[in-house]
């Protein structure tokens, strides 16, 4: 029997590590459609981070770990991922869980099922971009309980770990939607910034998979990781990438770090190349050439809405063994601002997990 109350983090506003509490809430009561959830396992991901700082507001120019120094706590009205932020919140993108209980409406064969919930949702159907998100545009998966709508729940048969699976919502279905926006075809060539985070360790897997040939780009102390899931040639962070790879030399750039090394991606660009970016964790504001855009018919592709196809496409590669799982580390759910200290360090490779008390 689920209990009336459950441990969670409650993000009480823009600001440092102070605005994460522990605390007991109220577990959520479902709706028409709607299942509760048991969380075994949530990732750690930038855009908590981010949401918490109001890093998506205009008037923030510095990258995430820059951000993150400040803790003044003044909301930014346009600091949320679409919207104001609906302070305070539980947050939370990813989760591997349970499904313990479900609406009168929707089918009980979901009831015991290990899941996956897809965080992004598509609230118009597919035919729109609108969309919201599980842990920045309502309550999340920082807790022992989230509710969520019946049809974003996937289940899931593998001999992974709970904390594997809470690895991979976010990271690997914002890479798929990338590489399923720019259409990489097998025999490209893709350029992968900050291949050693979350989306850059799932994006070497992914386009290796789609049989692409993988140049990552990471520090060099992390380039045997980056090796073993399968980049083809690995270049340091502080190397000259003009000068490594030439002009024109790559089909693909996923870009998720932008800041100032942005102007050298075009460049090494192809005739007819695309570049797509999800994020901008090394700073929001980029210098851009126009002429290395247009003189060379390149294509830019913004994405944050997932495609139909992109979460059961992560499903299915896990279920037939074509991807796996780079878990850095695991933390107590209390321990969120340790993961977090940690996470901003970039030390590690792939991702963080919490994982929150048994009942």
């Amino acid at each position: 029997m689920v209990s009336r109350t459950m441990k969670a983090i409650t993000t009480t506003g823009n600001g440092g590590y102070e605005k994460l509490v522990y605390t007991d809430v109220p577990v959520p009561e479902i709706t028409q459609g709607e299942v509760l959830v048991k969380v075994l396992a949530a990732g750690v991901n930038n855009t908590e981070i981010n949401t918490r700082l109001g890093w998506y507001s205009s008037s923030v120019n510095e990258s995430t770990q820059e951000a993150s120094h400040e803790k003044s706590g003044i909301q930014n009205a346009d600091g949320g991922w679409n919207k104001k932020t609906p302070f305070p919140f539980i947050q939370g993108t990813d989760c591997c869980g349970e499904v313990v209980s479900a609406a009168n409406d929707v089918d009980t064969s979901i009831l015991g099922k290990r899941v996956l919930i897809r965080p992004c949702i598509r609230e118009q159907g597919f035919d729109s971009l609108d969309n919201i998100w599980m842990g920045s545009d309502f309550d999340g998966a920082f807790a022992q309980y989230v509710k969520v709508r019946a049809s974003e729940v996937f289940p899931i048969s593998c001999n992974w770990t709970d904390a594997e699976l809470g690895s991979i919502p976010c990271a690997y279905g914002t890479s798929e939607n990338m590489l399923h926006r720019a259409q990489l075809k097998a025999g490209e060539t893709v350029l992968v910034t900050g291949a050693s985070g979350g989306v850059g360790s799932a994006t070497v897997q992914l386009a290796k998979r789609r049989g692409a040939r993988v140049i990552a780009i990471s520090s060099v102390e992390k380039h045997e990781a980056i090796a073993k899931i399968g980049a083809d040639q690995l270049i340091s962070r502080s190397a000259d990438l003009l000068k490594e790879l030439g002009e024109q030399s790559v089909d693909v750039v996923v870009d998720n770090v932008a800041g100032r090394g942005f102007s050298a991606m075009l460049k090494v660009l192809k005739r007819g190349g695309r570049l797509v970016s999800s994020g901008a964790i090394a700073g929001p504001l980029v210098e851009l050439d126009m002429r290395d855009m247009y003189l060379k018919d390149i294509t830019l592709i913004g994405t944050t809405a997932w495609d139909k196809p992109v979460f059961p496409n992560i499903v299915r590669y896990i279920e037939q063994g074509e991807i796996q799982p780079v878990l850095a580390k695991t933390f107590p759910l209390s321990s969120i601002a340790e993961a977090q200290k940690e996470f901003l360090k970039k030390e590690h490779v792939g991702k963080f997990v919490l994982i929150p008390p048994a009942d």
